[in-house]
């Protein structure tokens, strides 16, 4: 046979094969499909017919849900963008007195549960509060003859979800930061670029797709927030949801309006990747040396300083200081070994749920860079939506297909042998962690989509032609290059698996209380002085994954 026609026939094959998914593909969109059924069943519930009670919200609140809704994204986003960029890119590639500090620093209102600073908050800067207080008894004012902000309000709703929440901002960009070449700046430089043109031209859309991932993850955090914008007395989606669901009793009008808010979630993250377009925002140059630091002269490095230390002295010290004072004055009369197990339950529970969210976020991102279809992008964005639906509606979604399934199995072995197996999968720990994972696998997707876009497509063409199937490549060369971005989600899974309250509350089995579930119990009976000490300990626990974050950043840095 010729050798012409025997390098010919193979051709029509070799191009058919190559549109059929792969087995990583098939495992990802298998495993999206599973964790987004219960967002699919939360959808599904919203098709039903509306009744009165939806009529009567849409006559009445709908508007005001909107529009609140809309200004809470719109503060927080600006505000996370504002504060987590601008510290990232001061603490690499400046240097400052503090730097080293305030690298790790920044990150400590991670660790801190926006509900709990609402409530320290509210009991500083309220008329009765210490400030207010001090302000009359110092300059001889009553009420009325001062102005003073009101905290209570969707300014202060704003503020205290934006300095919680910036860190996921200041995270991913520092990540995106550090893992740029200076040679692309010393480029931009010889073509007449100052530094500061530079940062806009060059260095901020190459840590775009980051920023992006970091605000949209504070942006669905902030408006699927209940306790803050309750205990301020603003109505959003979120709000709505448990007051229909509560309060009237009418399940399918909350989920239509948790549906509301996915759609509006779903819009916003729409924007952003229609404004990126076909760009590609990962680095082109064969070469890589980190960004060089360059020393402050006394102006510029005083108003450094003051930027770092303005978030982290309003988002976490004057808070934990605060918590403080009251757990060394009152405390939890449980502390001690009986408030043990609390801790012992949120750990265990918080690293399962962190490792089995990144592993997953880590098929779905990879079987849609794989196979990059509509199809596979849509599921992978219905199976992240799950992080902008109140967790007690995520819980409903998890319990009723686990629910089913139970019941199914137990019918058919009473049918078959006599046997009543119960519940083998509701109450369990085993739906608390699945809870988990819908709730937060778009914390740790945008991440790995994030480290994923930054890598350049020739490296893994090179390894594909190297013999190496899709499974290598991502074990011996992904996975390697996505060392922060893994370290990154796993963190960032595990400390809001922490603070998560309403799913916990309803799908936990009835023996198991984590300490945020304690620190509800108190704080709702207006006990905030008792619930400081659970809630410290809530803080001290996000503060080691976040120690450990930073030192790890500043090893990929070579710092």
């Amino acid at each position: 046979m010729p050798p012409d026609i025997a390098l010919d026939q193979p051709r029509p094959l070799l191009r058919f094969t190559a549109r059929l998914p792969s087995g990583w593909t098939v495992a990802a969109l298998l495993v999206a499909t599973a964790v987004a059924a219960p967002i699919l069943a939360v959808l599904g519930g919203a098709l039903a017919p509306a009744g009165p009670a939806w009529r009567h919200i849409a006559e009445t609140v709908l508007a005001d849900y909107v529009v609140n809704s809309v200004l809470l994204a719109l503060g927080v986003g600006v505000l996370t963008i504002a504060i987590g960029t601008s510290t990232a890119w001061l603490v690499t590639v400046h240097e400052f007195p503090g730097r080293r500090v305030f690298e790790v620093a920044l990150l400590l209102p991670l660790a801190m549960p926006a509900y709990v600073m609402a409530y320290v908050y509210t009991d500083l800067l309220e008329f009765t509060g210490p400030v207010q207080t001090w302000l009359r008894a110092t300059f001889g004012l009553a009420w009325g003859e001062y102005w003073f902000p009101e905290i209570r309000s969707i300014e202060g709703a704003i503020a205290m979800l934006g300095l919680v929440l910036y860190p996921y901002v200041y995270l991913l960009a520092r990540a995106a930061f550090l893992e740029q070449s200076v040679c692309l700046t010393e480029v931009a430089r010889t073509l007449g670029c100052t530094q500061r043109r530079a940062f806009f031209r060059v260095c901020l859309p190459l840590a775009r797709p980051a920023i992006a991932a970091g605000t949209g993850l504070a942006l669905m955090e902030a408006l699927a927030d209940f306790a803050t914008v309750r205990h301020f007395a603003v109505d959003t989606f979120t709000t709505g949801i448990y007051q229909a669901w509560l309060n009237m009793g009418d399940r399918i009008a909350a989920l239509q309006l948790a549906a509301c808010l996915m759609g509006v979630i779903a819009v916003l993250l729409a924007l952003e990747r229609a404004a990126r377009g076909s760009q590609r925002f990962h680095n082109t140059s064969s070469k890589h040396q980190f960004l060089a630091r360059t020393r402050l002269p006394t102006g510029a490095a005083a108003a450094a300083v003051m930027t770092c230390a303005v978030p982290i002295s309003f988002g976490f010290l004057l808070p934990a200081g605060v918590l403080l004072r009251f757990a060394l004055s009152d405390g939890d009369p449980l502390f001690g070994p009986t408030i043990v197990p609390f801790a012992r339950n949120s750990l265990l529970l918080a690293g399962i749920a962190a490792v089995v969210a990144t592993a997953v976020a880590v098929v779905v991102a990879y079987g849609v860079r794989l196979h990059g279809t509509r199809f596979m992008r849509t599921a992978s964005r219905i199976a992240s939506l799950g992080y902008a639906i109140p967790g007690s509606v995520i819980a409903v979604g998890v319990l009723v297909p686990f629910g089913a399934f139970d019941n199914a199995v137990d019918a058919w072995m009473r049918a078959r042998f006599g046997i009543s197996t119960g519940l083998l999968l509701s109450g369990t720990m085993a739906a608390l962690v699945f809870a988990y994972v819908v709730r937060f696998l778009a914390v740790a997707l945008s991440s790995v989509e994030a480290g994923l876009g930054r890598i350049r497509p020739s490296v893994e063409d090179a390894s594909r032609v190297l013999g190496r199937g899709p499974g290598r490549t991502l074990l011996a060369v992904h996975l390697p290059l996505l060392r922060g971005s893994l370290i990154a989600a796993v963190l960032l899974v595990f400390v809001d698996t922490m603070k998560e309250l309403p799913a916990t509350l309803i799908v936990r089995p009835f023996d198991l209380d984590t300490l945020a579930v304690r620190v509800y119990q108190l704080a709702s009976d207006e006990k905030l002085a008792q619930a400081s000490t659970a809630a410290l300990l809530i803080v001290a626990v996000g503060l080691i994954p976040v120690i450990i974050l930073s030192r790890a950043m500043k090893r990929i840095g070579q710092d």
